[in-house]
Order: C-alpha cells, then structure tokens, then sequence
C-alpha cells in the first residue's frame, strides 16, 4: 500500500515511523515544504503526565526523548510583579527542533526518507497514493482540498501573541501578568533546553490597537515587550524566529477523514498552548491512526472510520479543557482585579481537570496559603 503524508512537523513524522515500523512492505512517502533543520517558535512544554502515553506505548522512543527534557515541580505566577509558588504542578519542556529532530532520526532508523524542501502545491501530485494523510498543520492543504467533505470550521481568538526565546534559564513554568500604561499583557516562559527559555507573550485586543503592534516594525515590537517584563528578564534580550503577532485558530472538523484522506494533529484539530497539549494529541493522533490501519490493513474506509470512532472521544475531553483555558486567556485583563491568592486559583482550575481535593493532594503548599488567608472551600 502506498501512504503519503504530508507535513514533517511531530505529528507527520511521528506516524511515518510507527507506520513504516508495523508494515515494512507499505510504500510511505513524507513530504515538507521547509528544510529539516526549519521550525517555527522556540520550546515545547508538557505536563508531568502528558508523556505517559508514550512511555506505554513505545519505550523506545521515549528513551530516546527523555535526556533532551528539561523538568520542574513547581508553576511561578507574577501579578504585577507579586510571586505566588503553586508546588506539585510538574512539567517538562524541549525545543521544538529538538524534538524534530529525534523524531527524524527515528522515522530514518525505520527506513522512511522524508523530502524536504518539497511543497505539494495540489494533490493531484499524490496521485496514485492509496491513503493521503494531512499532517501539514493549521494552514493544511489536504484540509483545504477537502473543506466540504470534512465539514471544517475556523474561528480565531481575539487576543494576540508573539512567540520569543530567551537565553535565560528559568526555574520553573512561570507565568507573569503585567498591567501597564498601554494595556495588559502575559507572559508564557519556561526553560527548553539548558541555556535557552521560550517566552510567549500575549495581550487582549484593546492592548494590541493601542500598542500600534499591528504596525510596529518587528525589532522594535519584540524591544518594547523586553521592556515590559524587564522584572524576569533582566538583562537578557528577547530572540525573534518569525515571532509575529498571531490570533490563535480553532480549528474543528466535523467528520476527519474523506475519501482516502485523513487528517492528523493542527490540521484536524487545535488546542491552545495554554495547556501544552497540542504535541501530546499530535502523536496521540498518529499513535491511533496507526493501530487502525494495524487492524485492517488495507481496508482504508473501515480503518479511518475506526480511528475517528476510537480517538474523538478522549481528544473531545482535552480540546474541550485548552478551550475553557483559551476563554479565561481571552479575560485575563478581568482575572487581575483579582487578589493574587484568588487570581492564582482562578488561573489554576481554569480549565476544569484540576480542582480543590486534587491541589490539596498535589500542591499542600499553595493550599495552605490559600485557605489560611481566609478563602474557605
């Protein structure tokens, strides 16, 4: 059976492997528009159990990806420069390219040869292709060629945000939310790799206009933001790699496969990286995808029809969580009026997946400062 996918970001890649691992007689051709060495951003995080799907599912990948983890115990949030700890909120980070890169050497190591530098400009280059799978993100062409069949919907918040590096190390996910002058703003920034931080900022639409961002040249947009959170930074600059200013798109699919085509990860499915969970559910979904064509083989309709039946359910849960995370980001300027123990557990149950009995088993710490300061529950 011929497969072509297209897209090599985690999703892509991830399914290459596995796929070419279960069936070595399959003919997989993987195609990318951008070199291999080319990633968009900085840095990844996960939650502590994000990755347990992984190690159960294939060790050795895994081991492959755990040295290159960079971990914490505890979430720091800043309120207008005022530390709250939240302890027991594990999570682990890597860079983006880091994470690419494993994942190809991992796809090469099962005999699949990705084509780099290759953009399909209409399927009707894969012809012949028993099964097309669009693995090729947010702007995804196997989407778009199909929009009708998938019944696919595009929404967009309306905050925006900017995605930056820094070289220096953070100790924990850390989270500061500054109001200025010229508006709100908040700040997403953890360690990825020893001697660089991803740091994501974002600001609610009034800020945005009243910045003039939308027509600030680029330096001088990512200078203004190091300015603003002078306080965690310090001395160390802001890194830019294509960090422009982005609405967050929702993307939905009301059936995800049409025809011979199916689609994985950004390009069926979004999940803002509030919650850090868009590449858990990008290899969960090939993960998937995969035992389903395990289980019939070449029986492409019953295979797509039992991946969509089996996966929906728990990636329903886990979108419906990054959404309800989205919503509080979208009102973060009103959760500030908050004092900061309040403002601190409005922040940590925003998404509904963790409440009070779990932070008193998880965080007693934090708990204890909550409830001793007279908020009772």
């Amino acid at each position: 059976m011929r497969v072509a996918i297209l897209g090599a970001g985690p999703a892509g890649l991830y399914f290459a492997y596995l796929m070419k691992r279960a069936r070595p007689d399959f003919e997989i051709s993987l195609f990318e528009q951008n070199p291999s060495d080319a990633t968009f951003g900085f840095g990844i995080a996960f939650s502590a159990r994000a990755l347990e799907f992984l190690q159960a599912e294939d060790a050795a990948t895994w081991a492959a990806i755990e040295p290159s983890l960079e971990r914490w115990n505890d979430s720091l949030l800043y309120l207008n420069g005022e530390k709250i700890r939240i302890d027991g909120i594990g999570y682990a980070g890597i860079g983006r390219l880091r994470l690419l890169q494993i994942l190809q050497e991992r796809a090469r190591m099962a005999g699949v040869r990705p084509i780099y530098n290759h953009a399909v400009a209409a399927l009707t280059e894969l012809e012949g292709a028993d099964l097309i799978v669009g693995a090729d993100g947010v702007n995804s062409l196997v989407r778009q060629d199909g929009a009708a069949g998938f019944g696919t919907s595009i929404s967009y918040l309306t905050n925006r945000f900017a995605w930056y590096g820094t070289p220096k190390r953070f100790e924990a996910l850390s989270h500061s939310f500054v109001e200025t002058s010229f508006g709100f703003f908040n700040a997403h920034f953890h360690r990825h790799a020893p001697d660089m931080s991803t740091f994501v900022i974002e600001v609610d639409e009034p800020t945005f206009l009243r910045c003039g961002f939308g027509t600030m040249e680029l330096d001088e947009a990512r200078d203004f933001c190091a300015r603003i959170f002078a306080d965690v930074l310090g001395d160390a600059p802001l890194i830019s790699n294509k960090s422009i200013w982005r609405r967050f798109p929702k993307i939905e699919n009301a059936s995800w496969s049409c025809e011979n085509r199916v689609l994985i990860g950004d390009a069926l499915h979004t999940a803002h990286f509030s919650i850090g969970s868009g590449t858990r559910l990008a290899m969960e979904d090939a993960i998937a995808l995969c035992h389903a064509l395990e289980i019939h083989g070449t029986d492409i309709r019953s295979a797509l029809a039992d991946f969509e039946k089996n996966r929906r359910p728990p990636l329903t849960r886990l979108v419906a969580a990054a959404d309800a995370s989205a919503q509080w980001y979208e009102h973060f300027a009103d959760h500030m009026r908050l004092p900061p123990l309040d403002f601190a557990m409005s922040y940590i149950t925003r998404s509904g997946r963790v409440d009070l009995e779990r932070l008193r088993k998880t965080s007693p710490q934090f708990m204890a400062a909550y409830e001793t300061h007279g908020f009772k529950t």
